[in-house]
């Protein structure tokens, strides 16, 4: 188990916000340094102990029964302190296939939320009218769109946007509409009563409740659900929901905004999107410039990402000039997240905190040049699976459980039912998995 979480731990570190995993015994596996620096508890006070010694209901248990993410609003039960935690859960999968709990948190607290004001970095053209429009945004109430490839630094602005709003005194709530499920949405967004189903063994408050007088920032707006539309629709209009179980409507005062790298208005043409909810989110559409565009900004982005990754390790980290010289000369199609993943592996490699030419390993991705075979299609597509621009939307942790799946895929040849066996969960969980994994489109199952 010490290898596992060894494992585990120097993936940890690349996430900003505070990250726990806990084994399936309902034990802490391992923490990040952001847990710790947050939550003020270092790892020797938490690892093997209980994940919820003061909690009988206690939500990691649930995830072990149901294999499915989740996502709300909860009590902190790491500290003394009385504050709300936002947390999203879902399982993983370490290198001996052996299921765990990976929980990111941030932090509810307007206080907390204060001392962790975002920081959108730049001073070229491109930026400079970027960031005029998100300041003009910021001036009114009204929906904004943020638009633009993955890694552009979407919800860095979008954060941004709110914490320089009338509504900064409020909560930015994140909702993260990939694990929307019908299942989940009305419970995970309006709340839902005690009893009110299998499972709910408490009353919890829904992500429109906390964000009540604050911003309500729907990333990836795009996934979800056409079924699912109405529903929110109406509850921006209206600001009236009635959370699962109760007979009693409730009301919030929420200002959105969305994010997407999806062409919405084209949505709407396929009857993907409707079109009524399409208005009312795209009220100020902003397009957010990709990192080709503004190449002149990576020196002062490099040092900002330098300077933030130094503030999590407690070090002071440098750059050689023929290594940033490298990275100006690369166009970034992952765009920041990319530079960001580059520069936190830079770290890992490099002697002293100075990282040289030779640190910076920077993936290319080459589409094949002609056609291939049917057998060698299979193939690509399994290597597919396993790069890096396939993975662009997932975090370290994520990888890891999509590369097992990816295993699973080339062992059984694509047969669905033959993988949720050996993984031990139902079809329909693992077609869940699949689409949040981006393991759907490369291979027919």
């Amino acid at each position: 188990m010490q290898n596992k979480t060894l494992t585990l731990q120097s993936l940890l570190e690349t996430h900003e916000q505070p990250f726990i995993i806990i084994g399936a015994s309902l034990t802490v596996l391992a923490i990040n340094k952001a847990f710790e620096i947050h939550f003020g508890l270092s790892r020797e006070q938490l690892i093997g102990k209980p994940c919820c010694p003061n909690n009988p209901e206690c939500r990691h248990k649930r995830l072990f029964e149901r294999l499915e993410p989740y996502a709300g609003s909860f009590s902190n039960e790491f500290s003394e302190e009385t504050i709300q935690i936002n947390v999203h859960g879902y399982p993983l999968i370490d290198n001996n296939g052996v299921f765990c709990l990976g929980e990111s948190i941030s932090l509810a607290s307007v206080e907390k939320q204060k001392k962790r004001q975002k920081q959108m970095v730049g001073d070229c053209v491109a930026f400079s009218n970027f960031k005029h429009k998100i300041d003009q945004a910021a001036a009114t109430d009204i929906s904004v769109l943020l638009t633009g490839e993955t890694g552009t630094g979407k919800e860095v602005a979008a954060a941004y946007l709110h914490q320089h709003s009338k509504r900064s005194s409020g909560e930015f709530v994140i909702v993260d509409c990939t694990i929307l499920t019908g299942e989940l949405f009305e419970s995970e967004l309006f709340g839902h009563q005690k009893g009110s189903f299998t499972g709910a063994t408490s009353s919890e408050k829904g992500l429109f409740q906390l964000a009540d007088q604050g911003t309500l920032f729907l990333d990836e707006i795009g996934e979800l659900p056409l079924s699912l539309q109405p529903k929110l629709l109406r509850a921006l209009e209206s600001g009236q929901y009635r959370s699962v179980g109760s007979t009693s409507t409730q009301c919030a005062n929420v200002r959105a905004i969305c994010a997407t790298h999806r062409n919405l208005a084209e949505m709407v043409n396929q009857g993907l999107f409707r079109e009524d909810l399409y208005y009312r989110l795209s009220v100020f559409p902003i397009q957010i410039p990709p990192l080709r565009e503004r190449l002149q900004d990576i020196p002062v982005l490099v040092d900002h990402l330098l300077q933030q990754a130094g503030n999590i390790s407690g070090s002071s980290y440098s750059l050689t000039q023929s290594a940033l010289i490298k990275l100006l000369q690369h166009q970034w199609p992952g765009n920041i997240r990319e530079l960001r993943n580059c520069l936190q592996l830079a770290i890992g490699l490099c002697t002293n905190n100075v990282i040289s030419e030779n640190d910076i390993i920077i993936t290319h991705v080459r589409q094949p040049a002609k056609p291939m075979a049917s057998s060698e299609k299979i193939e690509e597509k399994i290597r597919t699976l396993a790069s890096f621009d396939s993975k662009q939307n997932l975090n370290p942790m994520e990888i890891m459980e999509a590369e097992f799946i990816t295993q699973l895929i080339q062992k059984y040849k694509g047969n669905r039912k033959q993988i949720a066996f050996e993984m031990n969960i139902s079809e329909r969980t693992l077609y869940r998995k699949l689409k949040r994994l981006n393991l759907n489109s490369p291979i027919a199952l």
